[in-house]
């Protein structure tokens, strides 16, 4: 019975401390637009897309949703692109560089769908 209870008490303990651990991340508050509403989208999106879920601690972008081949943009104040990539494949986090500092716009692309919202870095 004791053995039982300790497992319980170190289970909920790893819980609780994962859970603190992804607390720190500031989520980011992405809205969400259609980039050519005019466009036909091949079929691909029959719905409403889900606004991926990203947050961010310093310069690390965590990516709380999957966001495999989606094309990722720093817009700088003056609405200037000063980062661009493509999200690898199972990537669950990205360091922007340390060389931008201030407020930014992230945009996260998929195909006609773009979300964006506002970022600070330090």
């Amino acid at each position: 019975m004791k053995k039982n209870v300790f497992i319980l008490f170190a289970a909920l303990l790893a819980l609780a401390t994962s859970s603190k651990a992804t607390c720190q991340n500031d989520p980011i508050e992405l809205q969400s637009t259609i980039l050519d509403p005019t466009s036909q989208n091949d079929g691909q999106h029959k719905g409403s897309v889900p606004i991926p879920e990203v947050a961010l601690d310093n310069h690390t972008l965590y990516f709380i949703t999957p966001c495999d081949g989606y094309l990722l943009n720093i817009v700088d104040v003056n609405n200037v692109l000063v980062y661009s990539l493509v999200i690898p494949t199972g990537a669950t986090s990205l360091v922007i560089p340390s060389t931008f500092s201030g407020e930014y716009e992230l945009q996260i692309i998929n195909g006609n769908y773009l979300f964006y919202g506002t970022i600070i870095l330090p």
